[in-house]
C-alpha cells in the first residue's frame, strides 16, 4: 500500500538537484559537487510504497495523465530511494520497444534518472544484449519493482513539466 503526496500548480517552479560527494584519502579532498536546476515543474509525486518479492508497476507511461500514469515527454526527473536498511529491490525500466534493463537498488541506496533537455523521457534508454553498438533509443513505457527476499519500503519522487 503506497503512501501518497501529490503536489500540483498551474505556475511552474524550479526543481534544484544537489549532490555532493565528500571524501578525504590521506588528507586529500576527493569530494565533488553538481547541481542542476529544472524550470517547469508544474506536478510533484512523492510516496512511499511496500515493495514485495512479487514484481509490480510503479509507474506507467501513456498517452494521457490518470492515475498512475505519466506522459514520458512532461516527466522531468525520477528518484527512487531504497528506505529498507536489509533487503535490495530491483527495479526494471522499459521501453516502448519493449526493450528493459534492471538496476539493482540496495538498502539505504538511491538511483536517479532524470530527462533529456528537451523530451521528458521521449527516446531515453535502450538495451542491447552482446557486443552491439547500434542504439535505437525508445520512450520509457514502465518501471517495475520486487524486493529480494522479503518486503521493502521505497520513496519514489517524480517531478513533471505538465
Amino acid at each position: 500500500m503506497g503512501r501518497l503526496s501529490v503536489y500540483g500548480g498551474s505556475s511552474g517552479s524550479t526543481l534544484t538537484v544537489s549532490i555532493t560527494e565528500d571524501c578525504t584519502i590521506n588528507g586529500r579532498d576527493y569530494g565533488g559537487y553538481s547541481t542542476v536546476a529544472i524550470s517547469g515543474i508544474k506536478n510533484v509525486t512523492k510516496r512511499i510504497e511496500t515493495i514485495t518479492t512479487t514484481e509490480a508497476t510503479m509507474i506507467t507511461i501513456g498517452a494521457g495523465i490518470a492515475g498512475g500514469t505519466y506522459v514520458a515527454a512532461s516527466i522531468a526527473y525520477l528518484r527512487f530511494t531504497n528506505i529498507d536498511d536489509t533487503n535490495f529491490i530491483t527495479l526494471t525500466f522499459a521501453n516502448e520497444n519493449d526493450d528493459e534493463f534492471a538496476v539493482k537498488l540496495d538498502a539505504g541506496k538511491t538511483f536517479i534518472l532524470t530527462s533529456d533537455n528537451s523530451g521528458g523521457m521521449v527516446d531515453i534508454i535502450d538495451a542491447i544484449d552482446g557486443t552491439g553498438l547500434t542504439y535505437s533509443l525508445g520512450d520509457l513505457k514502465s518501471i517495475t519493482a520486487d524486493a529480494d527476499t522479503a518486503s521493502a519500503d521505497m520513496e519514489i519522487y517524480i517531478a513533471c513539466t505538465a
